[in-house]
Order: C-alpha cells, then sequence, then structure tokens
C-alpha cells in the first residue's frame, strides 16, 4: 500500500456552537472533538504525515494537538475548503495517498477510513469519496454517477436540478486523494460560486477534465458521518460515543446496572465480572480491575482500581491509585495523587489528597488526611485531621507502622507519628511520637460541682 497521508481540516469558527471556545475543542465521550479525529488519522499515518489546517483559536487547538506531535498549518483567512486543504500543502506529504477528514465529524471510525484507502490503493482513479445514502438527504450536496458506475459529479443542492435533488446518495465530504494529482491540479480551483470560496468539491470536474477517473464509496454506518454545529447536535454524539462504549464494556465481561445511566469515556477499561451500579461516571484514563463493584452515583477520573475493590455509592475519586480488596466510601472523596494500598479501608466522608496509605491501614469515618505518608496497618480514628497547611506552605504528615491515631485527633504538620505509636483521642498533636510511646495532647477534665445552677441563677 502506498504511503498514507492525513490533512483535518478544523480551521472553522463554529458560530452555531455560540461559544466562545473553538467549535473542534468542545468534548464528547471524554474527548474533544478534534482528538477523535487525530487519533482516527494515527491509526493510518504516522504523526508527521498528519496535517491539522487550524484557525480559530489556532494557539489553544495546536496547545491540544501538541501531545499527538502531528503537525499544524494555519489557515487565517478562512475560504472554503478548497483553500484550507491549500494550506496544509508545505506541510503534506506530495507523494501517496492523502485522505481528508474534519476536525468536526468525530464518530468516523478506523474501519470506515481503512476501507476508503484499501479502495483507492487499489485502484487507479485520482480520488475517492466516502458517500451515504441517505432517506432523507436534506440538503446535501448529491453524487451524480456515471454509467461506469464512477462519480460525475458533486451537485450541491442550490444548485441541483429537481431530478438530482431526487438523488439519494450524498457526498461527505471525505476524501482519499492520489496526492501527486491533487497538488497538480488543486491551484485549478476557482471562486467561481455564490459564496466566492474554494471548493474542494470542484476537484472532481478538474479531474475528470484531465481525464481521470473519480470512484465513490457508500459508508456502511452513517451516523459516522455526522458533523457537530451546534450543541444539540454535540450531546447527540456525546450519546453515541457513551452507548457504543457501555456496549464494549459489556461485551468485554462488565456489568452495567442501567447502563442509559452509567457514563463511561472512550478510554475506559473494565474488567470481568465487575459490577457498575446506575449513575456512575468513569472518566479520562480510568483503569477498573476484575470483580469490582462501584457504588451508585461514584464519579472516577484518571484514576486505577485493582481487583476485587468495593467502592461504595457516592464517592468521587481523582488521580488516584487504588490496590486490590480495598474498600472505599460510600461518600468518601480522593484527590489528587493518592496512593492506596491493598485492604485499606476509606470510609464515608473521609478525604485524602496526596496521601499514601499502605496495605491494611483504615480510616473509616469522617477524617481529613492530606498531604501523608501512613503506613500499614495503622487505623485513623473518626474526626482526625491533619493539619497540612500553615497558610503559606504545606506541610508532611507520617505515620508508621501499626499506629493507632485516637477519634477527634489533630495532627499539625511537620509532625512523625513512629511504628506502634499511639495517639489519645481528642489530641492535638504538635510534635513527633516515639514509637512504642502514648501521645495525649489535651487539658485535664476538670468537674466544677454546681457550676449550672450557679450559672441559671446569675442569668
Amino acid at each position: 500500500m502506498a504511503d498514507q497521508s492525513v490533512v483535518i481540516l478544523a480551521a472553522g469558527f463554529g458560530t452555531r456552537m455560540k461559544s466562545q471556545t473553538a467549535k473542534v475543542l468542545h468534548r464528547a465521550g471524554g474527548l474533544s472533538l478534534i482528538e477523535h479525529v487525530v487519533r482516527t488519522a494515527l491509526t493510518v499515518a504516522p504523526p508527521s504525515n498528519v496535517v491539522a489546517v487550524i484557525g480559530h483559536q489556532a494557539e489553544s487547538v495546536a496547545s491540544t494537538l501538541a501531545p499527538f506531535g502531528v503537525r499544524t498549518a494555519l489557515q487565517s483567512n478562512p475560504q472554503g475548503t478548497g483553500h484550507a486543504l491549500r494550506c496544509a500543502r508545505e506541510q503534506a506529504p506530495r507523494t501517496g495517498l492523502l485522505t481528508v477528514l474534519y476536525g468536526d465529524v468525530p464518530f468516523l471510525s478506523r474501519a470506515t477510513v481503512e476501507r476508503l484507502i484499501a479502495q483507492q490503493s487499489e485502484s487507479d482513479a485520482a480520488a475517492t469519496v466516502l458517500t451515504a445514502m441517505l432517506d432523507d438527504p436534506a440538503a446535501y450536496g448529491r453524487i451524480v454517477r456515471g454509467q461506469n458506475g464512477g462519480v460525475e459529479a458533486i451537485v450541491e443542492y442550490k444548485a441541483a436540478s429537481e431530478a438530482q435533488r431526487k438523488i439519494n446518495e450524498i457526498n461527505s465530504g471525505i476524501y482519499c486523494f492520489r496526492a501527486d494529482l491533487l497538488w497538480k491540479h488543486i491551484d485549478e480551483i476557482t471562486t467561481n460560486n455564490p459564496a466566492g470560496e474554494y471548493y474542494l468539491t470542484d476537484m472532481v470536474e478538474i479531474f475528470r477534465r484531465h481525464g481521470y477517473r473519480v470512484d465513490g464509496q457508500i459508508m456502511a454506518d452513517t451516523r459516522e458521518l455526522l458533523g457537530i454545529n451546534t450543541r444539540v447536535e454535540l450531546a447527540a454524539i456525546d450519546s453515541l460515543f457513551r452507548e457504543r462504549k457501555n456496549r464494549q464494556l459489556m461485551l468485554d465481561g462488565a456489568t452495567l446496572e442501567r447502563p442509559d445511566t452509567i457514563c463511561a469515556d472512550v478510554d475506559v477499561t473494565i474488567g470481568q465480572d465487575t459490577i457498575v451500579e446506575s449513575g456512575v461516571r468513569l472518566l479520562g484514563a480510568t483503569t477498573i480491575g476484575a470483580n469490582c463493584r462501584i457504588g451508585a452515583g461514584s464519579i472516577i477520573a484518571n484514576s486505577t482500581v485493582a481487583d476485587g475493590v468495593v467502592i461504595a455509592p457516592y464517592s468521587v475519586i481523582e488521580d488516584t491509585a487504588i490496590g486490590a480488596e480495598a474498600r472505599i466510601g460510600p461518600f468518601a472523596r480522593l484527590r489528587m495523587k493518592n496512593q492506596v494500598g491493598a485492604h485499606v479501608h476509606i470510609g464515608n466522608f473521609v478525604e485524602l489528597k496526596n496521601t499514601r496509605i499502605a496495605d491494611g491501614a483504615k480510616a473509616n469515618h469522617l477524617a481529613y488526611l492530606g498531604d501523608s505518608n501512613i503506613g500499614a496497618k495503622t487505623n485513623i480514628g473518626a474526626g482526625t485531621i491533619t493539619c497540612n497547611y500553615d497558610g503559606k506552605l504545606k506541610h508532611p504528615t507520617t505515620i508508621g507502622t501499626g499506629v493507632f491515631v485516637g477519634s477527634n485527633s489533630t495532627l499539625v504538620a511537620p509532625v512523625t507519628l513512629e511504628d506502634d505509636s499511639y495517639v489519645g483521642a481528642a489530641s492535638i498533636i504538635t510534635e513527633n511520637v516515639p514509637a512504642g510511646a502514648l501521645a495525649i495532647g489535651r487539658a485535664r477534665q476538670v468537674n466544677k460541682a454546681g457550676w449550672g445552677a450557679k450559672k441559671k441563677k446569675s442569668s
């Protein structure tokens, strides 16, 4: 197969989105629209052969694309699709096959693009255009085929005759070109149309004028052609991504209770025999192991959950790694760079932030543990907090192995509780606690007899 390159047209304003954000940066299925398209492009071409033509909010779009290593070309003054493709001329390869995609058509599959390229690579046509059969083709451009089955013309709806408007085969705008012929003839596109723009569809007539054939390939699933112009269409395509993802997760062996209520981003993975209850959101690059249970209403983002973990309902977890057989929640919050060991218990209304808690440790109720390193089999009593912020800087708390911290304790960082030490309930700990020691940081209780009666008499 010939060398592959891809040009993604992504410079439009997207005025119908009514947004301060460039259209291709709006998100569906957990990624921006342009990221979906770039990922598809990278399945058929190396990053150096993928060029995104950008324009509106070019700096933001380029920043989003930077991690992919693809090239960018600037269309500073949009004048149509033909003009946009010209803007990629200095960046795109001049030989092999060149496929044109669109930054606002994110649902197009790898399989469809590969079939388009395969047909073009096996023919001597100058180009192959991806088409679709629609019961109601509306205002799409119509594909006019000749007796030999080739594409003779692409006629825009406004310029189509009544007979042409009855054609159900429409133009997707997605092409696979012979790159050498495309760049040789692209400057022959003119602005001889009511909009005064350079239309890429004119390449069909240009190629035929030079004696080349243009083929068409009818796509199997017309949903892949859906372009995004409004928030309504954005919501619709997001639903398609979620539906497709949930179906794949179930086919791979996960149980999704009420899948219509479960939101899983495209990069989420779930192991076999895991049960996901209703209303769960699994976001970003989240990986859930096998034989887990994710409770209703929980939100997990960019986290790794090992096998056998139970996350009780309404827990919020982000940027966290959770070890095997751990128990989390309900109503727990784990945020920012936590490492939770195997068989750990994090209970209701416990918050972790930037904390490592080793195997078998427990914090079952009403605690805040921030910037902490907690050893194995340590017990953190209800109401315990680490005071990690002094108003200017964050400080660490280190708690050793087998430590028992009594309920309602306050640990003022920086402070260390060494192995097998104890902290009496309701203590305020400001100094390090040696191994095996009991620390009590509270005033001695004093009972004043008759004090209540005196108070009532004085009032």
